[in-house]
């Protein structure tokens, strides 16, 4: 059985699964790493710094983090590269290691999936905030077929994403694997 590893992008910041999260890059480590991704087509994974700076230096990252897709990039005015990442699958980091340049390499285990499952009578509520939230917004999700407004995850997500929330508590809905366990959590956090 191979060990599976995904470099890290540290981050003051939560990038969730089917969010989306905008950088600049300017550090030597993570160019190399987008240009890695880029002719490999690999993806890395996002965590929430714990402690430590963002750049410059090596950050001790939360142990649940989220894969990142580049979808989107681009040059600034200044020069630096930005970066569009799409949240994608959960892990977990069991070991981490430094390379020479800084970047962290961690040993993962994917988090399970998802299950698709209708959001509960007791969360149908939180279905008409995500609602409101993505048509104040102007987002296209906002007429997102009516099958993904009965997903549970996919509220959750959404909720999680797009409520002022702190990272640590962005964090902790992170690392919830139960869909209905997350809704729960994010309807007490709602006045």
């Amino acid at each position: 059985m191979s060990i599976e590893t995904l470099p890290l992008f540290p981050l003051h910041t939560v990038l969730l699964p089917g969010g989306t999260v905008d950088l600049r890059v300017f550090e030597a480590r993570y160019l190399d790493l987008v240009r890695e991704c880029g002719r490999t087509g690999r993806t890395f994974g996002v965590c929430l710094i714990l402690d430590g700076p963002e750049s410059g230096g090596v950050a001790s990252p939360a142990a649940v983090g989220t894969e990142a897709r580049i979808e989107d990039f681009d040059l600034a005015s200044d020069g630096l590269l930005m970066l569009r990442l799409r949240g994608a699958r959960r892990f977990r980091a069991r070991r981490m290691r430094v390379r020479d340049n800084g970047l962290q390499i961690a040993e993962i285990d994917w988090c399970d999936s998802d299950p698709e499952e209708p959001v509960r009578p007791e969360h149908a509520a939180l279905v008409d905030v995500v609602r409101r939230l993505l048509e104040r917004a102007g987002d296209p999700d906002a007429g997102a077929p009516g099958r993904q407004f009965n997903d549970a995850a996919w509220i959750g997500w959404r909720l999680a994403e797009r409520l002022p929330l702190s990272d640590a508590t962005r964090q902790s809905l992170l690392q919830l694997d139960d869909p209905h366990a997350r809704l729960q959590r994010l309807l007490s956090l709602i006045d």
